[in-house]
């Protein structure tokens, strides 16, 4: 087991939210233009290409894997996040859909238990169970205002989670970059032997945000990355409730999306319920 550096991964979880929800903005703003599957493209392509670009001394060692089975189990997991959420974001607001979407720290809880042997004490299944709760108060099943699209970013949760815990696993003993590498190269792959199907000139206007998107998601990767590879996977998912707050305020600014009481009191318990169990597993871990 590697050592952990938790409060250098929380620093580092923390910035990977701040630029994936910025990030998620761009792609918001793009996917009411372009088909999807062509904003997804762009945001693994130009990640390859930089990553290739900044790495390309050492890019036949990158490309050596010990685990390229479990490599592309987590490329595979991290893609379908990100294409579930884009999709999500041309049928719902991106306050709603994030905050969906950070159900996945209990799931993390859940996997990091069985996959990594990481504790599963009574104060995590109560923030399992409270979270869960979040979800459907802002999914509200049942209800006039549900529709189906809402189950995107809940598929989008439980591929991150996948990807998060694996992850952590590769991590141990691989660098981040050849995990940032092999998503890229996943992701790029797939999309562009779909791209065919619905691909969309670009105009000159829109060049730049097609390039951003590339290259925050791969800022953004790199820090999440680090953020699993240096602290338990269990520790620091809550923080990654801070992008509510991100992507409330994008949606506001950029979109005139203003979520209704029910999502900001679904958010509210989510992200109350993983603070509640950091903190408390926290002080447990000061008093041992």
């Amino acid at each position: 087991m590697p050592q952990t550096d938790t409060k250098r991964g929380i620093l580092l979880m923390l910035t990977a939210i701040a630029i994936f929800t910025t990030m998620d903005a761009l792609a918001k703003t793009l996917v009411a233009i372009y088909p999807t599957l062509q904003v997804v493209w762009a945001r693994y392509t130009g990640q390859s290409v930089i990553v290739a670009l900044v790495f390309l001394p050492r890019l036949g060692s990158l490309l050596r894997t010990r685990y390229p089975g479990l490599q592309t189990l987590r490329s595979l997991f991290q893609f379908g996040a990100t294409a579930f959420f884009f999709f999500s974001l041309g049928h719902i607001g991106l306050a709603e859909a994030t905050a969906i979407t950070d159900i996945n720290p209990v799931l993390i809880t859940l996997g990091a238990a069985v996959f990594l042997g990481e504790k599963l004490g009574p104060r995590r299944i109560f923030g399992v169970l409270a979270a869960l709760a979040g979800a459907l108060i802002i999914i509200r099943p049942g209800a006039g205002v549900f529709q189906p699209a809402a189950l995107l970013p809940l598929c989008c949760a439980i591929c991150y989670a996948g990807y998060a815990i694996f992850t952590r696993r590769v991590g141990h003993d691989e660098h981040p970059s050849t995990s940032l590498l092999y998503s890229a190269l996943f992701g790029t792959l797939v999309t562009s032997v779909l791209l065919p199907f619905s691909w969309q000139p670009i105009a000159t206007a829109h060049i730049a945000g097609f390039v951003a998107i590339g290259a925050l998601g791969a800022l953004a990767q790199f820090f999440l990355i680090r953020a699993f590879t240096v602290a338990e996977a269990s520790a620091i998912a809550p923080f990654g409730y801070v992008g509510i707050v991100f992507a409330t305020g994008w949606g506001i600014l950029l979109f005139d999306e203003w979520p209704d009481a029910y999502t900001l009191l679904g958010a509210l318990v989510i992200a109350g319920a993983g603070v509640y169990v950091w903190q408390r597993e926290t002080r447990a871990n000061r008093a041992r």
